[in-house]
């Protein structure tokens, strides 16, 4: 009965991309076509019974849900094993993200009078140990992804909610003694969204590589 009725939907009424997008950041190889199917099956219906702006408000409700459905399964499969890929993102984030630092020290201790008559130069370095911080996140962010292969985005986003709540509690902190630096404040954040970056990055690799396999290739031509 719906497919009669989803048949009379304008052609060129897709559902949002972008929610379609993100979906996708979150099902499994299993449920890589399952999952867009049944919601793309809703939102013919409903788009050719209600309209298309109805279907696409129910369309973005849905990808709350789903994404929250799909992100708790993800936990609840294997919990011990994404438990392990975090701890093991938040070790490797300490030890890479003090690399820069102990660089920055042991130069600055070798080269103190260069420093000390070319302030400048100095502050170039400084700010390439801060890039140097974004890129270490970056990669912390690719090899949590590249472990938790299937489920990218919930490691790489549990590990960013982490930091979160430690940024938060020292937010707290230091709100109490001085005003907030609005500059320290966005570059605290980075950290954290470069490590989503980083599953992104790999989520999205992965995907690419799943649909232009051979096998998938030969499904989708049957």
């Amino acid at each position: 009965m719906r497919s009669q009725e989803s048949s009379t939907q304008p052609p060129g009424m897709p559902p949002p991309r972008v929610a379609v997008w993100l979906i996708g950041l979150f099902t499994s190889d299993q449920e890589a076509e399952a999952v867009p199917g049944d919601l793309l099956e809703e939102f013919s219906y409903l788009a050719s019974r209600s309209g298309v702006v109805f279907a696409r408000r129910w369309y973005w409700r849905q990808t709350a849900k789903t994404i929250t459905h799909l992100a708790g399964a993800a936990f609840r499969s294997a919990p011990w094993t994404m438990a392990a890929v975090i701890v093991g993102g938040f070790l490797l984030h300490g030890f890479l993200s003090g690399l820069p630092d102990k660089f920055l020290s042991a130069v600055t201790d070798r080269y103190l009078m260069f420093w000390s008559a070319h302030f400048q130069a100095y502050t170039w370095v400084l700010n390439g140990v801060g890039i140097a911080h974004l890129m270490a996140s970056l990669l912390v962010g690719c090899m949590v992804a590249w472990a938790a292969k299937g489920r990218e985005m919930v490691a790489t986003m549990a590990l960013a909610l982490v930091f979160c709540g430690m940024f938060a509690a020292a937010l707290v902190w230091v709100a109490t003694r001085r005003p907030i630096d609005v500059a320290w404040l966005l570059w605290a954040c980075s950290g954290p969204f470069a490590i989503v970056m980083g599953g992104l990055i790999v989520r999205t690799r992965r995907s690419r590589n799943r649909d232009s396999s051979p096998t998938r290739l030969g499904t989708t031509r049957a």
